[in-house]
């Protein structure tokens, strides 16, 4: 495609005949869970993509290249390497690939580089969006940016559940990315089919025929930015919305004591949140992932039909 983007073979051959694909980031196997987790749940996220009848196209940066299809080995290099690589959002990426690095992908530089390889969807766990306390700190995700301007859909289990919830839905709206619900009205909260606020999408998706119609509709339109599909943790997995804001509270808490901050907020989160529900969470996490890959390819095949 060009020096500073390489997309897979496998991935260009299902592009051209308009195959279904579906984009994975790369941030949650370096800095998600614990090397070799990390890797056998990558693969097996990519293996459900493929059990459902499309390509994936995990994401990452190798050696200052941006690359939509990691190969197996990239995949274990990069959860082996872990922390130690860098979160890669767009203020970093010119530098990442001017100093020829390995570089894990963001929700927003997943987008980007799908953008630019032609892919329209992508699965992940959660997005980044307002942090709670924002009015003060301005600790907004760079993900709510990319959503509006960005021509991918993305396929989540909403934003993440450490976030503000009402804010980032506030933000999306003057984005003006629709946010709808995977035959839902509630907006789900990552780790909780509910969010217990009352908070709702914009509109209730009965199928994946019905997702990838709109989708449709939203490009012959010409209106630039991503879609925002929330799917619902399976549930068995959900967990307690008084458990997991109780973990959530505590894991803030922890982090302001520490002074952590800008982008090390989320791992330190889930990590400590991990650590106080005894792994329930990271559990509860790795399913989410599953199912909205499951979901997502599904909607990915209805689209290549249209």
């Amino acid at each position: 495609m060009s020096e500073m983007v390489r997309v897979n073979p496998e991935v260009a051959k299902a592009l051209q005949e308009n195959k279904p694909v579906i984009a994975l980031e790369s941030t949650i196997i370096s800095h998600g869970m614990p090397y070799p987790q990390n890797v056998e749940t990558a693969m097996h996220v990519e293996q459900i993509i493929r059990d459902h009848g499309a390509v994936p196209a995990t994401v990452g940066i190798v050696d200052g290249v941006g690359v939509v299809g990691l190969t197996k080995d990239e995949i274990e290099e990069m959860g082996k390497r872990g922390h130690s690589i860098p979160k890669v959002s767009r203020r970093d990426l010119p530098i990442v690939m001017a100093e020829k690095s390995w570089g894990a992908t963001t929700v927003a530089t997943t987008m980007i580089l799908a953008a630019k390889a032609g892919v329209e969807f992508f699965v992940t766990g959660g997005i980044g969006g307002v942090h709670r306390g924002a009015q003060e700190t301005f600790d907004i995700s760079a993900d709510l940016e990319e959503l509006g301007r960005t021509n991918v859909t993305v396929i989540c289990a909403g934003a993440k559940a450490i976030l503000d919830l009402k804010l980032t839905l506030e933000v999306l709206e003057t984005k003006g990315v629709p946010v709808l619900g995977y035959q839902t009205n509630d907006l789900p909260a990552f780790y909780c089919r509910d969010n217990g606020m009352g908070l709702k999408v914009d509109y209730a998706i009965k199928d994946a025929a019905d997702a990838a119609r709109i989708v449709k509709a939203k490009r012959d339109l010409k209106l630039n930015g991503g879609i925002l599909i929330t799917n619902p943790i399976p549930e068995e997995y959900s967990m307690p919305t008084d458990v997991i804001n109780k973990a959530i509270d505590e894991a803030i808490a922890e982090m302001d004591e520490k002074g952590i901050h800008g982008k090390e907020c989320t791992p330190f989160l889930l990590a400590k949140i991990a650590d106080i529900t005894a792994g329930k969470s990271l559990d509860a996490n790795i399913h989410l992932v599953y199912n909205n890959a499951a979901v997502g390819s599904e909607i990915a095949k209805e689209y290549s039909k249209l």
